[in-house]
């Protein structure tokens, strides 16, 4: 019983909703698909997975587990008609997780495509010293980054976007220890180190890891070398953070709750959990533990969680 981490792939991100009408209505806006909802009315929550599905897609037409830049979204029932229920974002105290980003062919016109549709903005491109990022807040106010794909002169006088050419391209979450952390996900998880961007004027640091093949190095006319990629993950580091003994990052699940996990698919679910015991993970669920056999879930080194599934595409094994 072997597995091969060169075949995992990073494929969802969750997030939970208060209501899912507005929440779905805003992720098809910027172009993305339902692929597939699983209805749990005996636990009252319901699960809704949306990608990127047009015929220019990275992952179009593929079965849901074999995908990378899932976005799905968590309803437990009731939540959208209680007045007093809100989701924390992650970059309100208690801080954690960032932010969503999607990478966009010409940010101006994508930018100005939900402005006008009425959605709002943590930072729009006329904002502050970085005219090449924007932050679109979702319904409930989660940060969604919008980068973009080409350079912002090619694009600047050009009023079209097409967001059948958009990219789910990375979720960020904040690192106490990035020296752990860097271990943790290239060493257990077996992601790559794609991208590394240096911060010290502003005492923080970005790295982006995933799967697949090797990014170039170097940003190109201010376009991100990896803006073309589905699934990464980019660690957020505060210097300092290491230093201190009672600093820590909320995971989203304790109170008050909002981002949940990211979501790991694997070649091989036994033989993937059996090397992660090897690699003595702290487990938050043992593929053995409760009444789902076909889920595990790990720890990382903040006490984000990790959902380990199985790629049906590759070994069938749950009908999802």
């Amino acid at each position: 019983m072997t597995t091969d981490v060169t075949k995992y792939k990073l494929n969802h991100s969750m997030l939970r909703v208060k209501d899912p009408k507005r929440s779905v209505e805003f992720y098809e806006f910027l172009g993305m698909t339902l692929i597939n909802k699983i209805e749990n009315p005996d636990a009252n929550f319901d699960l809704y997975f949306l990608a990127f599905d047009s015929p220019k897609a990275v992952s179009h037409g593929s079965h849901w587990t074999d995908r990378e830049g899932i976005v799905e979204l968590t309803h437990n029932y009731g939540t959208e008609n209680d007045p007093d229920y809100k989701i924390a974002n992650g970059n309100t105290d208690p801080r954690g997780f960032g932010h969503l980003a999607i990478s966009v062919d010409n940010i101006q016109a994508a930018c100005q495509r939900l402005e006008d549709a009425g959605y709002k903005f943590q930072k729009k491109l006329s904002d502050g010293k970085m005219r090449h990022i924007a932050f679109a807040l979702d319904p409930d106010n989660y940060w969604v980054e919008i980068v973009p794909q080409n350079p912002l002169e090619e694009t600047e006088n050009k009023k079209e976007t097409d967001t059948s050419t958009y990219r789910m391209n990375h979720t960020m979450i904040r690192i106490k220890d990035p020296e752990a952390s860097l271990t943790f996900y290239k060493d257990v998880l077996g992601m790559d180190l794609k991208r590394t961007s240096e911060n010290e004027k502003n005492r923080f640091n970005l790295y982006f890891l995933g799967y697949g093949a090797p990014a170039p190095e170097a940003t190109v006319n201010g376009v991100n070398p990896v803006a073309d990629r589905e699934g990464l993950l980019e660690l957020t580091w505060n210097y300092g953070t290491e230093k201190d003994p009672d600093f820590k990052y909320h995971d989203g699940n304790a109170q008050p709750q909002g981002f949940g996990h990211i979501c790991i698919v694997v070649d091989d679910l036994d033989a993937a959990c059996a090397r992660f015991e090897e690699k003595k993970v702290n487990w938050k669920k043992r593929l053995t533990d409760g009444r789902m056999k076909n889920i595990a879930f790990v720890l990382d080194p903040d006490g984000y969680w990790i959902e380990v599934i199985q790629n049906e595409k590759l070994k069938p094994r749950s009908n999802w």
